[in-house]
């Protein structure tokens, strides 16, 4: 009897580690109906600059395989918005993969002014490590500044860090901030050489793969050819004609119209690439020889790849959402789209994979464009703002340079001189206050440690709340009519509570996802919470979004 038991023991012991050995041999475990319990890999895409409506405006011409097939195969939140200011590039990339907002986060802007260190920080900026790559000093860069977790850092954290996490982008802060603090790379681009560098905070030297992709020098053979209309010009109905004095042009360029001559010579090429559609094509090919040489969905758990398309953003603020230019980048990027999907079904199968795709923001119509349409807009800058208030309040108060900066909408003041002068604080507030107020496109200034008690409307007040950090923001905060933004003559930018900067798309697609969307109002700090519990993961540390609880049925 003993020896049965004995013997029926062994028996399920070696099956159990049979089990356990076949589960470890392959990559991801299935159900009994031979669905993948977990995603071999999560690809998220961030398309910098993307406005919601660009999904639907050029539908028309998109292919099959693209956008439409996000569209047709998956699930689309049609009404998600950025629940913060400003709408910018480095708070949305980390408000997406933290699920949180700058309040609780830390990066306020792309830039910030630092009252300790008397200096403005850059999001992403790290003295303590060096560049690894080449001599510049573009590698100088961490998640330092970064105060949450990422949905990267707790898959990371949920597979004891055998899940493998890569950061892929044009922009320094594009993948560096979604690849959060833990990841094993982030890889962003060079303008000195047109080649992929990182950081000694992840490595200290570029595996062979990379320096191989570097040696090939891709860039240079993309800027020997021009950049022309994918279609016959005439296709491009949903655009300006291409020749308007309020566009910018391509550096090294002395034109604004097609096609555009990329002959750039010398090293001002590699920045000028930048602002081309084949630096997302670029993108997405160094995206793949990722996932090959890393092996990433080759695990035997989850990985997760970020991957953010830069070009959108200084294409759209040079020509605008209305240029054939953008037009023809949106085209081009539905191929690379659909070329990446394919690539993603034959490498690791349909269904094995989880992606989404979204933007950090949206932008605003160029003024001189709305001015031809007789719509309101205009232009200001932050630059003579400082100016002007720092000789107001000298000839007022007797102290120069109160006003250390202005920036994101946000006037930052020098309380400690003012202490140390031992001047009234509250009445140069107010004479800040007054003199913003007088301009004639400001609706509103007030105190941003007071914005409980400002006169606003939603969602205005909740955003500016969200965006509000005691550590990094400004002590003023002005508002203005819809239209407006401090720019240039020329190009367009974003970063307001407005709907052209804060709609933007949000699409689900690939494991486990049903196709369908939903009209309900849905915010991009739900992204990382609906992600974990696709996962299920724990959400990031500072997460305040909701789960889309339509996207995990």
């Amino acid at each position: 009897m003993i020896r049965k038991i004995f013997l029926l023991f062994s028996l399920t012991v070696f099956g159990g580690v049979t089990a356990v050995a076949q589960l470890t041999n392959t990559t991801v475990a299935t159900s009994e109906a031979g669905q993948p319990l977990k995603p071999k890999l999560v690809v998220g895409i961030v398309i910098d600059q993307m406005r919601w409506d660009y999904l639907y405006r050029y539908k028309q011409l998109y292919s099959s395989s693209g956008f439409k097939r996000l569209l047709n195969e998956g699930f689309s939140c049609d009404n998600t918005f950025i629940p913060y200011t400003p709408t910018y590039t480095a708070p949305g990339h980390t408000c997406i993969y933290t699920g949180s907002v700058p309040a609780i986060h830390g990066i306020v802007a792309n830039n910030w002014y630092d009252k300790s260190r008397n200096a403005n920080v850059y999001c992403t900026e790290d003295s303590t490590v060096t560049t690894v790559g080449n001599k510049s000093d573009a590698g100088k860069m961490s998640p330092e500044n970064l105060w949450a977790t990422t949905i990267t850092d707790e898959l990371r954290l949920s597979t004891n860090f055998k899940s493998k996490v890569i950061g892929i982008a044009i922009k320094d802060r594009g993948a560096i901030l979604p690849a959060g603090h833990s990841a094993n790379a982030a890889y962003w681009y060079d303008d000195k050489g047109g080649k992929w560098i990182t950081s000694t905070y992840y490595m200290p030297s570029l595996p062979q793969w990379v320096k191989e992709f570097n040696q090939k020098d891709m860039v240079a053979d993309y800027m020997s050819k021009e950049w022309n209309t994918l279609l016959p010009i005439e296709k491009y109905d949903q655009s300006s004609v291409d020749n308007k004095l309020y566009e910018n042009p391509i550096a090294g360029e002395t034109t604004v119209t097609f096609p555009h001559k990329l002959g750039i010579k010398g090293i001002a090429k590699y920045a000028s690439f930048r602002t081309t559609p084949y630096a997302n094509t670029f993108t997405f090919d160094f995206a793949k020889k990722a996932i090959e040489n890393e092996k990433l969905g080759s695990n035997t758990v989850t990985d997760f790849l970020t991957v953010s398309i830069s070009a959108t953003d200084y294409i759209g603020h040079s020509f605008g959402p209305n240029s054939i230019e953008i037009e023809d980048t949106y085209l081009r990027l539905d191929k690379d789209i659909a070329d990446f999907l394919q690539y993603l079904d034959e490498k690791l199968g349909k269904g094995n994979y989880l992606t989404f795709l979204t933007a950090d923001h949206g932008v605003a119509h160029v003024p001189a464009f709305l001015a031809e349409y007789k719509i309101p807009g205009g232009i200001f800058s932050d630059t003579d703002f400082a100016k002007e208030i720092n000789l107001a309040l000298e000839a007022k108060f007797g102290i120069k340079n109160l006003v250390q900066s202005v920036q994101n909408y946000q006037v930052y003041l020098n309380f400690a001189e003012i202490e140390k002068q031992e001047k009234d604080r509250a009445a140069i507030v107010n004479e800040v206050i007054k003199l913003l107020k007088q301009k004639p496109y400001v609706i509103n200034a007030f105190e941003t440690d007071k914005i409980a008690a400002a006169t606003l409307p939603e969602p205005q007040k909740q955003m500016m709340t969200n965006g509000y950090n005691s550590k990094r923001s400004g002590d003023i905060q002005f508002t203005f009519r819809p239209g407006y933004f401090d720019g240039f003559n020329k190009g367009t930018t974003h970063g307001l509570w407005n709907p052209y900067d804060a709609h933007i798309p949000l699409l689900f697609f690939g494991w486990n996802i049903k196709q369908g969307n939903t009209k309900r109002e849905t915010y991009m700090t739900d992204i990382a919470a609906t992600v974990a519990a696709l996962l299920q993961i724990q959400m990031p540390n500072g997460c305040v979004g909701k789960v889309i609880t339509e996207v995990t049925k």
